[in-house]
């Protein structure tokens, strides 16, 4: 993928966004796992042939994007070499996730500033994966700013370096691997065994872009503010807190932002009506306010810019 390309595929997710109507790979991919979590729980009774079902599915499905993608973007060259170029980009739009993640982001605020705590409940559903119907504004706008956080890594930054390392077939491998995870990488009865190996595999791919998510909203919180001391809070938080949490990567992004912002996140969260303790992370308030999360989005906002700068010098020197 050459500079211009990635530069046209950023500018697309920036005013394009992820239009509904729009076909978008990670549906298909989404239906591909749900099918075959449905055909593995007839067929696999033990835990052993739940973990190889699990294994060969995490490394099944993104050698197969990336198979097929590779095919058809030569399918496309074969046809006329600008074609092939514009297939490219199109694939490549649809791996960036910033604008989808800045529209939900807004959705959120709208609510909460019209005192609508109930609307801003279901707007910030449709980005957590927490329950979200007792939340109080405080713990709505936490969950967003968290969610911020976690999503300018992986859906921002990790595809900008995949991008940049093998065009829009890596991309869309890693997305592959992204959406096993979120989908099947959970440490509860129904997944622990199925869902292990995507759960390490995405573990591994986003190991790398966390940390490059870290330090680049460390340096986003003192350049979209002017206040520069706010990167050495946000890299000192970083450096404390990013292995705090129980993931190995969701910690890195979350800890930058909470030096940024000068706020605490983490606690307990419920899913499916269960409490869940989340180690606090941040030295800062707890009562996190829609002002915070405007921060976050603006420092989304320039992470996005750094990520893109550094990507196109990469393909650049190289």
């Amino acid at each position: 993928m050459t500079g211009v390309e990635l530069a046209v595929a950023a500018a697309l997710d920036v005013a394009a966004g992820d239009p509904r109507w729009l076909p978008h790979p990670v549906k298909g991919m989404g239906a591909v796992i749900a099918w075959v979590d449905d055909r593995v729980r007839r067929l696999c009774r033990s835990e052993q042939a739940l973990q190889i079902a699990g294994g060969c599915l995490a490394l099944g499905l993104p050698i197969a994007v990336y198979a097929a993608a590779t095919w058809v973007i030569a399918q496309a060259t074969a046809i006329a070499p600008l074609l092939g170029q514009v297939v490219g980009v199109g694939l490549a739009y649809t791996t960036l996730a910033g604008r989808d993640l800045f529209d939900h982001v807004q959705a959120v605020l709208r609510e909460l500033a019209a005192g609508n705590l109930a609307g801003a409940r279901q707007a910030v559903a449709m980005i957590v994966g927490r329950d979200s119907a007792t939340l109080t504004e405080s713990g709505v706008a936490r969950a967003t700013v968290e969610t911020i956080a976690e999503r300018t890594s992986d859906g921002i930054i990790a595809p900008l370096v995949y991008l940049s390392l093998g065009g829009a077939p890596l991309a869309l491998a890693y997305k592959a691997v992204n959406t096993l995870d979120s989908m099947i990488g959970h440490l509860d009865a129904r997944y622990e065994h199925f869902g292990w190996a995507s759960a390490r595999l995405d573990d591994v791919l986003n190991w790398v872009p966390a940390r490059l998510a870290g330090g680049f909203i460390a340096l986003a919180a003192g350049l979209s503010t002017g206040q520069w001391h706010r990167i050495h809070e946000s890299w000192y938080m970083l450096h404390r807190d990013g292995d705090k949490h129980a993931s190995p990567n969701s910690g890195q992004p979350e800890a930058a932002m909470a030096g940024a912002l000068a706020v605490q996140l983490g606690g307990t969260n419920y899913y499916d009506g269960v409490a869940h303790e989340a180690p606090s992370i941040g030295d800062g308030t707890a009562d996190i306010t829609p002002q915070h999360i405007r921060q976050a989005s603006r420092i989304m906002i320039v992470t996005y810019g750094l990520g893109l700068f550094f990507a196109l010098l990469s393909l650049w020197v190289s």
